[in-house]
């Protein structure tokens, strides 16, 4: 029951004595206690009426009583983003009314001349949010108190930029709400990405359509609740969009694509995938409307028809980059009329990917129609064959790089017709998982020389050999990248006269899988290419043994990365990498090498001294006692070391069954990086030096032994 004060004595009031004893305190009314106070307006600053106080007041705070309506006109009128994000450290209710204010609704008070200056700087930190600034929220983390956070936080301290939010099947707190808040504190975002969120719908992407004008790029993937409304009001708000990537949307179709080619005039990117009610019609009226200003286009599992794809060839006029995977209603009409439409004449980028509808035909039409194509790319295409293959390359004048993968009708014959029909300009071949590809024994022109090629490519197709590298050997003399990864037929014999016709100098090799090769062709590639090699992959050669190293250490001395993993190497073969002094080793791997014991790990620490990563994994013969010394060196090493390029160690020790290791190891952990902070953080700049973090497993009968490079040296 409420307890009523009557003050009706004025005079005592005045006179200060209207209390029997005016030192008694506890007579007075606690200030903290008045909550809900009633005063009759007043022109002075004295209390003539009566006020009630409510039992039920009496357990609250007073300011967490004041109507929404006046916490919203004081926050309003605070001066600038750095006092509001103090404010929103209060309570999630403040937090919540704070996010609720546009920067319209700010309200900067009246000031004097004196003042005006002041005035000037907070008007110059509103300016200043322009969206400099990036946020990411993933899982558990995205929810609507830290949307609200992010956007009051990041009003006064350059701005929301761009913002990515990624929900996992435990994602709740996440509704329309957090979305508004973005749209009211955020008006600079310029790029919105929404993941598997199935809680956001149309109310939430109109809000951001009404409060983010400068939205540039809008990112979509399994969001359900979205239909056509949500981005139709995108399009209709956002006259700046210029990226849209919608995948596996059920509900948005067609009349989104015709919005977007109406209202968008600075559309240059469209990526549209897995969505059934996308049609003809939504393509055919994007390409009609933007056709003159979109640039990149990727359709991939669409319910579209051949023609769609004669639209695109017709008013594609601006498209550079255009990606088609997985249209299983296309025919080989669709990629004959898309050629002939005569629209794609600055095309300089197609990839085909599972178009059942692509031949030989359309193939020929697609070079024709597109004379400006630079990279074709062609995978898992099963009609495409020799003829389609060899006849591109005829009519594609401007074809710099060719990259096929899965097509199983296309045989040797094929390859090396590509290679005598490319012209001047082809750079680049790559040939992958092409099962069809047998040794023919054709007879084949070789004239004239395909001598603009320097990367080729074949991986893992099983029946490329020997024959096949000796001819590749005579009309490409100017490799200098080679990828034979998987070849499990070719020998020394393929390897030693394709290393020999390369006039230009091999600097990249990767013949990881090829199990026949032994040290007669790495001895070759040692002392023909020593200068110029840089990477030299021997994954899987278990013929290639001390003998390679050896040749490597004398003759390679601008090598940066060798790996050696499950080969036949020992501890000699590192004893002599680690004496070759003039080399500049940064990356090693020898991992599942069982022939290397403890005997190795002193001259892999002399190893350390330039390389930044290396790999010792699945070495049984290294014991834990040797990877504990090996981390022992490391950690004295990066202590006593002055020198700025030399690599910082970070040991972590994780056994893969016991707990009490798990927790030795956070710790190490903790030591590592507390004492990178302390040596570069600390005074003021990033540490110099790379960083490498150790991760040893260890079981009852062997070690493994990992190091993994996790930053690179920052200039």
């Amino acid at each position: 029951m409420s307890e009523v004060f009557d003050f009706s004595d004025v005079g005592a009031f005045r006179s200060g004595s209207f209390l029997p004893n005016p030192k008694d305190s506890s007579l007075f009314l606690s200030p903290a206690n008045l909550v809900d106070l009633y005063l009759l307006p007043h022109k002075r600053s004295r209390v003539c009426a009566p006020f009630v106080v409510s039992e039920e007041a009496k357990q609250q705070p007073s300011i967490e009583v004041l109507p929404d309506e006046c916490l919203f006109e004081v926050f309003r009128r605070l001066p600038g983003g750095k006092e509001r994000s103090a404010c929103a450290c209060v309570s999630k209710h403040w937090l919540m009314l704070l996010s609720s204010i546009t920067r319209d609704e700010v309200s900067v008070p009246q000031v004097n001349q004196s003042k005006s200056q002041e005035v000037d700087e907070i008007k110059a930190d509103e300016e200043e949010s322009n969206g400099y600034l990036s946020r990411s929220l993933e899982g558990k983390k995205a929810t609507d108190v830290r949307l609200a956070a992010i956007a009051v936080g990041t009003a006064g301290r350059g701005g929301l930029g761009k913002l990515s939010i990624r929900g996992n099947a435990s994602t709740r707190g996440l509704t329309n709400l957090g979305l508004k808040a973005i749209s009211r504190g955020s008006p600079s975002l310029r790029a919105l990405s929404l993941w598997n969120l199935s809680s956001i719908s149309d109310e939430g992407l109109s809000d951001v359509a009404n409060g983010c004008r400068s939205l540039e790029k809008i990112d979509l993937c399994n969001c359900p609740s979205l239909t056509d409304k949500g981005l139709i009001a995108i399009a209709m708000n956002c006259p700046n969009l210029m990226s849209v990537a919608v995948e596996s949307c059920s509900n948005i179709g067609n009349e989104t694509l015709q919005a977007l080619g109406r209202f968008c005039p600075k559309l240059k990117c469209v990526s549209i995938k897995n969505c059934p009610l996308v049609g003809d019609q939504g393509i055919a009226s994007l390409f009609t409307s933007a056709g003159h200003n979109l640039t990149k286009t990727k359709l991939e599992s669409l319910n579209i028809t051949d023609v769609s794809l004669a639209v695109i060839g017709h008013y594609g006029r601006e498209m550079t980059d255009l990606s088609l995977v997985d249209l299983q209603n296309v025919n080989e009409r669709g990629f004959w009329v898309m050629g002939k439409g005569q629209g794609l004449q600055k095309l300089g980028s197609l990839s085909v990917t599972a178009c059942q509808g692509a031949s030989d035909l359309g193939l020929g039409a697609v070079g024709e129609g597109c004379p400006n194509l630079k990279l074709f790319a062609v995978r898992k295409c099963l009609r495409i064959s020799d003829n389609g293959v060899v006849s591109f390359a005829k009519v594609a004048g401007s074809l710099e790089s060719l990259q096929i993968e899965e097509c199983h009708m296309i045989t040797q014959r094929g390859f090396f017709g590509i290679l005598a029909n490319c012209g001047e300009k082809l750079k680049a071949l790559a040939l992958a998982n092409c099962l069809g590809i047998r040794d023919m024994n054709f007879g084949f022109l070789l004239a004239p020389h395909c001598d603009s090629l320097r990367s080729l490519t074949i991986r893992n197709c099983p029946g490329f050999d020997d024959s096949g590298l000796c001819l590749l050997a005579k009309i490409c003399p100017k490799l200098t990248h080679v990828d034979l990864s998987g070849l499990e037929s070719i020998t020394d014999a393929g390897i030693v006269p394709l290393v020999q016709s390369s006039k230009a100098g091999l600097v990249k090799v990767n013949l990881s899988k090829c199990i026949n090769l032994s040290d007669n062709a790495v001895s070759a590639i040692s002392k023909l290419h020593g200068e110029t090699i840089e990477l030299l992959n021997l994954d899987g050669c278990r013929r290639v043994t001390d003998t390679s190293l050896i040749e490597i250490a004398r003759n390679c001395l601008s090598l940066s990365e060798l790996d050696v993993s499950q080969s036949g190497i020992t501890d000699y073969g590192v004893t002599a990498l680690a004496a070759a002094k003039q080399m500049n080793l940064q990356i090693l791997s020898v991992a599942g090498c069982s022939l290397i014991s403890d005997k190795s790990v002193p001259f892999l620490m002399a190893l350390g001294k330039t390389l930044v990563g290396m790999n010792i994994q699945h070495c049984p013969g290294i014991s834990f006692g040797a990877t504990s010394n090996l981390l022992d060196q490391l950690w004295r090493m990066a202590s006593v070391s002055n020198d700025h390029s030399h690599p910082f160690y970070v040991p972590v020790c994780l056994a893969e069954s016991s707990a009490a290791s798990s927790v030795l190891g956070l710790l190490l952990l903790a030591v590592g990086v507390s004492c990178v902070a302390s040596w570069g953080f600390g005074r003021g700049r990033k540490p110099r030096r790379p960083i490498l973090v150790v991760f040893s497993f260890s079981k009852p009968r062997f070690c493994r032994f990992l190091l993994w490079f996790v930053m690179q040296p920052s200039s």
